[in-house]
């Protein structure tokens, strides 16, 4: 019974199929057939029958399925313990990260990181969702930070939540709440064509079969929320991105009372089968506590304005 063998396994009883199991493990079809036809005459038993949606474990299978996730752990644990005690082979604490979450979220996880652990180098690099989840599975990076992302070979951490609320500048008399069919009159300003963000937007009112008055298209958040700031329309824009405008009365938000809220949350990701070093656990813990600072922040400005 060899390592590779048992992670096939798994691969194969996740994805149901070996196929699928020899696009997500990185290797031809057939190598992932040689494994399991290896692991069933080591044991002596079949591990996989054949259903109407495809493979199905066995009873073997089934039996065999949580010995195998320990021994998966144990081995990856033993790796990393081996690789820590090594005396200077760590390199630097790779971060992949969506663009805006670098921008608005990581200068302050930073910040608190380096006071606490100022010898640990970190590298960050950053790309849309589906570019950060090539580099965790891929091994370039340790964690990654997206939105709302969800893949069967990564542990998905949420720390916050992070939806798309609608903003115009605090100095115009529109009202607090409205439509959908009022907002899709205005002026709005759309950005990063193609991205999830501009998905759920367009999406809300295509469903409700409206056409948005778009009157900017532009190539950032950032951008988006200057030319909201300048009374040049309004953007449905992250939270995170907004909050010290919101705070600092620069920017309000209206309520759609007639639409459900675009809600995305903000996430860590990881190898499912490979745990998180000590510098990456510590770096996630730094990340909790500020996502949660952030969070009582807006809160505590809430209330301090009802009063």
């Amino acid at each position: 019974m060899e390592i590779d063998q048992i992670e096939t396994f798994l691969a194969v009883s996740t994805f149901g199929g070996f196929h699928r199991a020899a696009d997500a493990l990185r290797v031809s079809q057939p190598a992932v057939s040689a494994r399991i036809k290896a692991l069933e005459e080591s044991l002596g038993v079949r591990l996989f029958a054949r259903s109407r949606t495809g493979l199905a474990l066995s009873a073997a299978g089934k039996t065999l399925q949580p010995y195998a996730e320990q021994l998966l752990k144990t081995a990856s644990l033993a790796r990393q313990a081996v690789h820590e005690q090594r005396a200077g082979s760590a390199g630097p604490l790779q971060i992949a990260s969506a663009l805006s979450i670098s921008l608005y979220f990581l200068p302050d996880v930073l910040q608190r990181f380096q006071y606490a652990h100022p010898k640990v180098q970190i590298q960050i690099r950053s790309g849309h969702s589906k570019a950060v989840l090539e580099m965790v599975l891929g091994g370039e990076a340790e964690i990654g930070l997206a939105r709302s992302l969800q893949h069967p070979e990564v542990e998905t951490f949420s720390l916050r939540d992070d939806p798309l609320l609608l903003v115009t500048h605090a100095k115009h008399r529109r009202s607090r709440q409205a439509r959908l069919h009022q907002v899709a009159s205005w002026p709005l300003i759309f950005y990063e064509r193609g991205s999830s963000d501009w998905t759920l937007t367009s999406g809300l009112f295509r469903r409700a079969g409206l056409v948005p008055n778009v009157v900017y298209e532009v190539d950032s958040i950032e951008t988006a929320k200057r030319m909201v700031e300048r009374g040049l329309g309004l953007a449905f824009l992250p939270q995170l991105a907004m909050l010290r405008e919101i705070r600092s009365g620069r920017l309000s938000v209206v309520r759609i009372i007639d639409a459900e809220p675009l809600g995305r949350s903000l996430d860590v990701i990881h190898p499912r089968r490979r745990p998180l070093g000590r510098e990456a656990r510590a770096f996630l813990e730094v990340m909790r506590q500020t996502a949660t600072d952030m969070a009582e922040g807006g809160s505590n400005k809430r209330q301090g304005s009802s009063r």
